[in-house]
């Protein structure tokens, strides 16, 4: 019974001793935020790197020849290595000749490139659309529940949606819910009889080109009317509809496209639809406009507005000041757990390619940090990592450059270091976010957790001269005398008073940390801050 109780108590020493090596330091503005990055991190759509991918462009098929015949005239099949050309409109067909230009990709030949795009530190796979359509791009949906035969079937995206979860990651496709394509079923009944159940999905009226409103005047584009019940219940609020069926089997989310045609209202309806289904499902909108205002009705936007100050930063026509002060505005209006579910984008399928916008190297490596480490999930177009040129659409959707795949490329391997410093940071992942008083014409910012250690400081000099620019951090862990360590191999800073001198070079961008581990003696000024 002695050597039980002796046991007991030295057991109870034992835990006082590692509760006294181990205090907890949290203070009170510590406190009021824990929990919180852990409950960030635990939702996939929060910072995320995503992966665009056109399909037919993607990846050459492996069974072209035995689907030839589902690309018959006026549609023509290209060889892999002709580059995506501006062709003429047809009157005919109501379309641009290059929107039945093919290059034969599929769902399978997607499948066969996921390994690639696990390589890159992709965490999402996000498809442009692949129900059935007559264009090469899917946008006029003659099905939505089918699959375009040129890319495959439902059990190829069930396959798809499989494999991308083998590896860790999340599929989201594209939802094109404003219109549907002029030769759909639903479109041609309505047109060909007043009395068809069809006729109230679509505003019809001889006042319109081709009969009914359609989308910016594209008589292919026929707008559907989301005023009438049946054309919602069919795309988002029945438990069989678009939205729902295609998550339960697999999807993870929808980027919708047009979002801001869909408008407030339904855009909330169909978000709840969604969520209703899956409740970590992602539902991210194409809106150019300022995103203020529409969270809660989804969970993100695609960020033109800041894709385009990024732009003209990097291309030296806005300067840093303006620049942060913007951003800073656009971040601090926002609901802020939204802003990390939107998706930061430099180029897409609508844009000219990054590698065309920015040409010089440095200023497009600049803009990408920017990308990686400004709050948000960040989207890389397919082909960009190889910096891919293209203008305006069709030019920017050439197919994929797989030639140029090399591990010495060296846009490829600044994307894998961009990807794999956000992995191994994640303060810049799901952090907070608070602009840093700086001197000159440099961009500062923080993001930053509850943890010292996790503190990251971005600096960006977008000019062609050398700075040396004075900081000012608001982080009172930031211990005087300690030493900022830039993680894209530049030079290191010191901490003095609050304050840092950054000698930072000509267009480039660093992201320091700060070294806290204790010195060779084994002091740290770190030792009883969390």
């Amino acid at each position: 019974m002695k050597k039980c109780f002796l046991g007991f108590a030295l057991l109870a020493l034992a835990m006082q001793v590692t509760a006294q090596e181990k205090p907890n330091y949290a203070n009170a503005f510590d406190q009021a935020v824990a929990g919180r990055y852990e409950a960030r991190e635990k939702d996939w759509r929060n910072g995320a790197v995503v992966y665009q991918v056109l399909v037919d462009r993607f990846a050459p098929s492996t069974n072209l020849e035995a689907k030839r015949g589902r690309y018959a005239s006026p549609k023509t099949l290209h060889p892999w290595s002709k580059p995506a050309e501006r062709g003429t409109y047809s009157e005919q067909y109501k379309l641009w000749t290059h929107e039945i230009d093919f290059w034969g990709g599929d769902l399978p030949s997607t499948l066969s490139r996921l390994d690639y795009i696990k390589s890159l530190g992709a965490d999402v796979l996000y498809l442009n659309p692949i129900h059935l359509a007559y264009t090469n791009h899917k946008y006029d949906a003659l099905d939505y529940h089918a699959v375009s035969p040129e890319f495959g079937t439902r059990d190829d995206v069930k396959a798809l949606a499989a494999g991308v979860k083998a590896r860790g990651m999340k599929l989201v496709l594209d939802g094109v819910f404003n219109h549907m394509g002029r030769n759909s079923l639903p479109f041609q009944a309505a047109l060909a009889d007043e009395q068809s159940p069809y006729r109230q999905w679509f505003v019809m009226g001889n006042q319109f080109p081709g009969g009914a409103r359609s989308w910016y005047g594209a008589e292919n584009l026929p707008e559907l009317n989301l005023e009438h019940a049946a054309v919602r219940e069919h795309l988002f609020e029945a438990p069989d509809s678009v939205v729902r069926k295609y998550l339960r089997e697999g999807v993870d989310g929808w980027r919708l496209d047009v979002a801001w045609d869909l408008g407030f209202t339904h855009l909330a309806a169909l978000t709840r639809a969604a969520h209703a289904e899956k409740p970590d499902a992602l539902v991210v909108a194409e809106i150019p406009n300022y995103p203020k205002e529409w969270f809660p009705a989804v969970d993100g936007v695609l960020h033109f507005g800041l894709r385009n100050l990024t732009l003209r930063l990097a291309n030296r026509e806005l300067d840093a000041p303006t620049y942060a002060r913007m951003v800073n505005r656009l971040i601090s209006e926002a609901s802020y757990e939204h802003l990390l579910k939107s998706w930061v984008y430099l180029d897409n399928h609508d844009t000219p390619r990054l590698a065309t916008t920015v040409p010089e190297r440095k200023a497009r490596q600049l803009a990408q940090v920017l990308q990686f480490t400004l709050p948000g999930s960040a989207n890389l177009y397919y082909g960009t990592e190889v910096a891919m040129e293209g203008g305006d659409d069709p030019e920017t959707r050439s197919p994929m450059r797989w030639d140029k795949v090399a591990a010495n490329h060296p846009d490829l391997a600044w994307t894998k270091a961009l990807t794999q410093l956000r992995r191994n940071h994640w303060a810049l992942r799901v952090g907070d976010y608070r602009s840093v008083e700086a001197s000159g014409d440099v961009v500062a910012f923080e993001r930053f957790t509850d943890r010292v250690a996790d503190s990251a400081l971005v600096v960006v000099n977008p000019t062609l001269a050398a700075i040396t620019t004075t900081l000012m951090v608001p982080n009172s862990k930031w211990m005087d005398g300690a030493t900022l360590i830039d993680q894209l191999g530049g030079e290191n800073a010191t901490v003095k008073a609050s304050l840092a001198v950054v000698k930072i070079p000509a267009q480039t961008a660093q992201v320091f940390k700060l070294d806290t581990l204790p010195t060779k003696d084994g002091y740290s000024p770190f030792k009883r801050v969390q």
